[in-house]
């Protein structure tokens, strides 16, 4: 009796988990039953398909309270701990499913997407279950976080230009191109291009390591926003490169433009495959601007100024961060201005 009330308290911990593995199923649904621009849908069918993408999207936000609820634990032994990554893993989801669409694609393997994720969650429960506890690790060295901010502020650069090339496409497709032509005769120079991947490679390498030793020590909800917005921007830069330059540019010789991005002619929202854009992009605008704010909340603090004047200044940058999100959405989506 003892061994099942532990096994019992130990299972609570994975509860969120089945909506992590319905992630694909929920944007299926949404495409099944939400109709085509213009079709007549039952009122049902179409209010559940929206519901499921609502579900959909709010899967990385399941993700990160299912961490903040789990931010005080350090035992690796503990199975609140494996809990603790499976909901890292589960705040990845839209990115991780859209590269999965991609490689199968330039694979041509038989099974579908939704076959292959499941069987990719199969194999992290298992690893995480079988894996030796983990040895205890301390703060990460400083040394790390002070080239991982470097770099960031040479990446940020180029985030700052790439982001405010998006939310002109408000005003329309040709603003983007125009403002994006100008870009490119900047970055798309072959030793800038060579360089900036590099460093998001290399940031995404520190980043990691970073993540490793924080996510095994208890620590508070920034702490946890900061490890798992860092881990949600390491899945969407390998997976924008793999889009963009392998299988655009390199294999299919796409032009990487406006009608790319926004799934054109059929656009994000009633397309079977575009629609795991939406969260895709949405998260990824809106977790790389708070990871910003939280490496620049650090930063203030460690200055001498006030945490709790920091802490309000930085709630109204979130809101910011998420305005940003939603405008650069809504424009990808046909809104204009």
């Amino acid at each position: 009796m003892g061994a099942l009330q532990i096994e019992n308290r130990s299972m609570k911990w994975f509860a969120p988990l089945p909506l992590a593995l319905s992630y694909p199923f929920l944007l299926q649904a949404f495409s099944s039953w939400a109709g085509a621009p213009g079709s007549h849908v039952d009122m049902v069918r179409a209010a559940a398909g929206w519901l499921c993408l609502l579900l959909a999207v709010a899967v990385p936000l399941v993700g990160l309270a299912w961490a903040y609820c789990l931010r005080s634990v350090a035992d690796p032994v503990d199975a609140r701990v494996r809990a603790r990554s499976l909901a890292y893993l589960t705040m990845m989801a839209p990115p991780l499913f859209v590269w999965i669409g991609v490689t199968r694609g330039l694979i041509g393997r038989p099974l579908s997407d939704q076959t292959i994720w499941l069987g990719l969650w199969v194999a992290a429960i298992a690893y995480l279950g079988l894996r030796p506890p983990a040895a205890a690790t301390g703060a990460p060295s400083p040394k790390v976080r002070i080239v991982h901010g470097v770099a960031a502020s040479l990446i940020l650069l180029f985030i700052g230009f790439h982001l405010t090339n998006h939310l002109s496409g408000l005003i329309g497709p040709d603003m983007h191109a125009a403002i994006m032509k100008a870009g490119r005769s900047v970055y798309r120079r072959p030793l800038v291009e060579g360089l900036l991947v590099g460093l998001l490679l290399f940031q995404i390498a520190t980043g990691l390591a970073l993540a490793r030793r924080w996510s095994r020590l208890p620590g508070d909800g920034f702490r946890v926003l900061q490890i798992g917005s860092g881990l949600y921007i390491a899945s969407f830069i390998v997976t924008h490169l793999n889009s963009a330059l392998i299988s655009a540019r390199a294999v299919r010789h796409i032009e990487t433009n406006w009608a790319w991005a926004s799934g054109a002619p059929e656009g994000l929202i009633h397309d079977a495959w575009n629609i795991r854009l939406v969260p895709h992009y949405g998260w990824g605008v809106f977790f790389i601007l708070v990871h910003v704010s939280l490496g620049l909340r650090q930063v203030l603090i460690a200055h001498g100024l006030a945490p709790r004047l920091v802490n309000r200044l930085w709630m109204g940058g979130v809101v910011g961060c998420g305005a940003i999100a939603l405008a650069i959405m809504a424009g990808l989506l046909g809104l204009r201005i």
